[in-house]
């Protein structure tokens, strides 16, 4: 075994307790994680893991370590995040996290480091009303992040694993200080790991965080703040064909060939580089009379690059039939279009041609390759040429937020009004430019003066949104009406014409949420029911595309409904959920794609958004814990889902055209999924399994594809020093195995393809506390 992996508490009051309540009296369905559930994920992986054995979630990442946004997917119920859609919001402590979506948009664990993540909520379908979300079709997930110790202490973690993997984290809590009311503590961690395909990729991670509470009196201020540098070597989507041809290659290389056609597929050419810094400021007061109120300020700057590596120079520049200014170098065209592209030059610079009748013998990748891709088809001497793109985005965000609660009497009965605000000013800038391969013969280093500047964009956005919602108790049935309303507006800035701007109008309608709450008489058994209209504005993606027409779009919407119930006793929890979904409006991207699923490198501000019918969803979960004993607890999961297409109204033909097939089951969504653990622990010694079953899923939305049913496992035991001696008792050490039977799956689905599951990964760590 090659990995070492803790987790590591601190043995005091403020540390992590076994939660067995994995739901919280509310009118709609929700969960939240418990310390097992962290525990069967290793320190290096994402938090996104973390939720994976919950019900209606499945959680998909290229590898053990969530070492890829590119490859990252996540299904609630049927909605999703993927490289296509982004259906699922996603907060931090209740603040909102700037979209999801790979181009700019950033995921959970751009903010959350696995050592500092206190517990993730989850609110499948009828999410919060105060949920701070631009993408809420199917839920929320709230991360949640640990607050500072009461207790003085530093801890430093250690972790090795397989591919190379390592990581190191430190931390430290002052406890309470300033008489008592403040505390705080620092982070900082690093972590890097290669690919498990070929052992190409150069992946690494540094992320440091700080988080302050501090109370006086009736009011708390509470501030966090993270930075999170990280660089990824992307996995990519295989065919199903090709996933049963070999099952353990993606097919992206490891080594440079010095033919361009084949060095496209290059991993190191495949990247994601993001810098995040977001941070938060909050302030909650509470009042003798009932009334409470909470006002936050928080700002989020996101900058990275994406990365490919084209096989060709792309012709921007008239040269009047000299030699190539694109491969000569110190020359930059901007925006101009793409008129062409050449493979080969000579010495000179002057672009080749292939000779005539030559067949290539390239058979790989994508099919093979046309002559003009094939050094034996030119001339000797012929030098090949090749790009290095990048597409670099930059988003600023600042935001408000500010909620009311209060707490009264109304006819003899407890009753609450609750509203809230939040606005948020975001710009978003996205640019691409074309650079040359120095020598292709050698490798991918690239003039770092770009010989094309292809587009260079901004989009300023303001969001405003309101919501209120009044709660009224009468005896043991609680209910609950509420409205929200979001206006969104989005502007497109084109930096190289003045004259190409445009704007959109996104604002919702008024939208309705309610439900009843019933606590039987029962002791701990509740029923509840819940109603909510969901959103997604049109987001600035939408006018990336210079041929849409924006008055023809509509922002995409939901209505869920969800018939329950609960119960909480001593030794058991247990939830069963039957919801109804209704995704209307659906958008998809329509662009020129080229033959064998080859990228189209050149799309730029081509193809459109179309509205393209919606989703239809039922089914039921089921989900419990049952502690046997005092160190001994059971959890399951069951899930089952009836998701399929609904047509666009306009007919066969157009259903046909557009590619949209009514009443096949949804891509990526499995109809049954099951989760069985068992986690024992006490003072010394902690351990678990946890095992998760996922049905068939198709790949295209024709059905004719599927990616097979997979069970996977995941396995920790942990000890602490006390174990080897009394002065040990401050270290901690822990294996983690994810997929410990090294099941061979089909995980992640988008577009034409999937991503292959990651395999059995082992991970080793050792901690201290001081």
């Amino acid at each position: 075994m090659s990995g070492l992996s803790v987790s590591v508490s601190y043995a005091e009051e403020g540390a992590l307790e076994e939660i067995i309540v994995v739901s919280k009296q509310k009118i709609f369905a929700n969960q939240s994680t418990t310390e097992s559930m962290q525990h069967q994920q290793n320190p290096i992986t994402s938090v996104l893991a973390t939720i994976n054995t919950l019900p209606g979630v499945n959680i998909t990442e290229g590898d053990a370590f969530g070492f890829d946004d590119w490859s990252t997917t996540i299904n609630l119920r049927g909605f999703q995040n993927s490289l296509s859609d982004q259906q699922v919001g996603i907060t931090i402590d209740g603040f909102p996290n700037g979209e999801s979506n790979y181009g700019g948009g950033s995921k959970a664990n751009r903010f959350v480091d696995s050592s500092n993540l206190q517990g993730v909520d989850v609110s499948q379908g009828t999410a919060d009303i105060g949920s701070r979300s631009l993408e809420a079709l199917g839920g929320t997930l709230n991360f949640l992040t640990r607050d500072p110790r009461h207790t003085a202490g530093a801890n430093a973690q250690v972790s090795f694993g397989d591919h190379d993997a390592l990581r190191y984290a430190v931390s430290y809590d002052t406890g309470t200080v300033l008489e008592e009311s403040t505390r705080l503590f620092v982070s900082a961690s690093h972590q890097e790991a290669t690919d498990w395909v070929n052992n190409a990729a150069e992946n690494d991670r540094d992320h440091l965080a700080a988080k302050l509470i501090s109370e006086l009196g009736q009011t708390t201020i509470t501030a966090y703040l993270a930075y999170d540098e990280v660089q990824e070597d992307n996995y990519q989507r295989i065919t199903l064909s090709e996933f049963q041809a070999d099952p353990n290659s993606d097919r992206l290389l490891g080594d440079w060939t010095g033919i361009p056609y084949v060095d496209q597929v290059h991993r190191r050419g495949w990247s994601t580089l993001r810098e995040n810094t977001f941070g938060y400021l909050k302030l909650d007061h509470e009042l003798d009379s009932g009334l409470s109120l909470s006002a936050g300020v928080y700002m989020h700057d996101n900058e990275g690059r994406g990365d490919w590596v084209p096989p060709q120079i792309v012709d921007v520049a008239n040269d009047n039939g000299g030699p190539e200014s694109e491969v000569l170098g110190g020359n930059t065209v901007y925006g101009e279009p793409i008129t062409g592209a050449f493979y080969f030059v000579d010495a000179a610079g002057n672009a080749l041609t292939a000779r005539d009748g030559c067949a290539s013998s390239i058979t790989f990748p994508y099919g093979g390759a046309g002559p003009e891709y094939d050094p034996a088809c030119y001339q000797d001497g012929a030098i090949a040429v090749q790009s290095y793109r990048h597409t670099h985005y930059q988003k600023d965000r600042l935001g408000l937020t500010a909620d009311l609660a209060y707490q009264m009497e109304l006819g003899g009965h407890d009753n609450e009004v609750r509203l809230g605000v939040w606005y948020e000013d975001q710009t978003r800038n996205e640019s691409r430019d074309w650079h040359r391969i120095i020598d292709t013969s050698v490798g991918p280093d690239f003039d770092p003066q770009p010989y094309y500047v292809q587009y260079d964009r901004e989009y300023p956005r303001e969001v405003l949104n309101y919501y209120l919602e009044d709660s009224l108790s009468i005896g043991s049935l609680t209910a609950t009406v509420g409205i929200r309303q979001f206006f969104v507006d989005v502007e497109r800035v084109d930096n190289f014409d003045a004259g190409n701007r445009t704007s959109l109008n996104s604002d919702s309608d008024v939208l309705f949420s309610g439900g009843v709450r019933w606590d039987t008489p029962v002791d701990g058994l509740e029923l509840f029911a819940s109603y909510s209209e969901n959103y997604k504005a049109l987001g600035d993606l939408v006018l990336e595309q210079d041929a849409v027409d924006t008055s023809d779009i509509d922002p995409e919407t939901s209505e869920n409904v969800e018939l329950g119930l609960r119960f909480v006793g001593d030794q058991a929890s247990a939830t069963v959920t039957y919801f109804n979904s209704t995704f209307e409006n659906r958008l998809e991207f329509f662009g020129a794609q080229t033959a064998g699923n080859i990228p189209n490198y050149a799309i730029g501000t081509d193809g459109r958004y179309d509205n393209v019918g919606g989703i239809e969803t039922d089914g039921f979960e089921v989900s419990g814990t049952y502690s046997i004993s005092d160190s001994l607890s059971l959890y399951s999961a069951f899930t089952r889902i009836n998701a399929t297409y609904v047509g666009t109204g306009l007919g066969a033909a157009a259903d046909a055209a557009l590619g949209i097939f009514p009443a096949n089951t949804v891509v990526n969504t499995p109809e049954n999924s099951l989760v069985v653990s068992a986690d024992w622990n006490n003072d010394i010694y902690r351990t678990g399994l946890s095992i998760k079953y996922v049905d068939d899923r198709f790949i295209d939305r024709a059905n004719s594809s599927v990616a097979e049913s997979y069970t996977t496992s995941d396995f920790y035991f942990g000890v602490t020093g006390a174990v080897f001696s009394e002065s040990l008792d401050a270290m901690d050490f822990s294996v983690v195995v994810n997929n410990l039977f090294d099941e061979s799956y089909l995980g992640g689905i988008s577009g034409f393809g999937a991503w292959i599951g990651a395999p059995r990964t082992a991970v080793l760590s050792i901690s201290a506390d001081f």
